[in-house]
């Protein structure tokens, strides 16, 4: 039997697990199976592969997709440039990494693009942030990073400034058409909450992508609404990358 799962902490409301169950059914794949793995600590880790000798692939999700790669012994181009994995495909006993969410999230994105969507914000500084950076560094997208606190975010061996939300004032936010959400506020159970920002800056030329997919409309994504912006959540993502992980999990080495 080929095992394959997800790893990160909790996993109570998983996508992956229901998608490539789904996935094995309808394309009637046999003898492959994809389970949940909910470790508590990346010190687990390597036990889990022991523990499953028919692992062949695994997928990442918070809070691991940085915290993976010292265990990993081959990295994509992408994952060595920003530094965040969520796809290891384990052949002849050794790790190897990728990231399936720039592809996820370019995809996804490209067919809500407007030609003023020339500057964007970026909202959290986690492994999927990285990922949306990537992508807009590829699409010419110029970004402003946003988190709790004022910081230095180092990025192509260049320490760029991190706004607050404190800071995130109703003039950056007229100037960035583009803006997406890559923490978890608003994720379910914790539906009342979204990013502190002065959503009444937000105006029709805006576009909204917030990568959580539970709930389907995030608060964040409703106060984007009744200003009349476009909206999407992450939902698509998840399908796209879905998909890139099985094709690296079946691809010739």
């Amino acid at each position: 039997m080929r095992q394959f799962g997800l790893i990160g902490y909790p996993l109570s409301h998983s996508f992956s697990k229901g998608f490539f169950t789904e996935k094995f059914l309808n394309e009637n794949i046999v003898g492959a199976h994809y389970d949940n793995f909910p470790i508590a600590s990346i010190q687990d880790f390597e036990a889990l592969w022991l523990q499953h000798e028919n692992l062949e692939g695994l997928n990442i999700t918070i809070p691991y997709k940085k915290e993976v790669i010292p265990f990993l012994h081959h990295n994509s181009e992408v994952v060595q440039q920003i530094k965040a994995c969520n796809c290891i495909r384990k052949f002849n006993n050794e790790l190897y990494g990728y990231n399936t969410d720039v592809i996820g999230f370019e995809k996804s994105l490209l067919p809500f693009l407007k030609p003023h969507h020339t500057k964007a914000l970026i909202l959290g500084t986690g492994g999927a942030a990285a990922a949306v950076e990537w992508v807009l560094q590829k699409l010419n997208i110029s970004y402003q990073f946003v988190s709790r606190q004022t910081n230095l975010k180092k990025s192509n061996d260049e320490m760029e400034a991190t706004l607050s939300y404190h800071q995130l004032t109703a003039s950056i936010i007229a100037q960035h058409t583009l803006i997406i959400n890559t923490s978890p506020l608003g994720m379910h159970p914790a539906i009342t909450e979204a990013p502190a920002m002065a959503y009444e800056a937000l105006t029709t030329q805006h576009h909204l992508y917030d990568l959580i997919y539970n709930p389907t409309e995030t608060l964040f994504m409703k106060n984007g609404l009744a200003k009349g912006a476009t909206v999407q959540n992450g939902l698509a993502m998840l399908h796209i990358q879905a998909e890139e992980s099985w094709t690296i999990w079946n691809a010739k080495m």
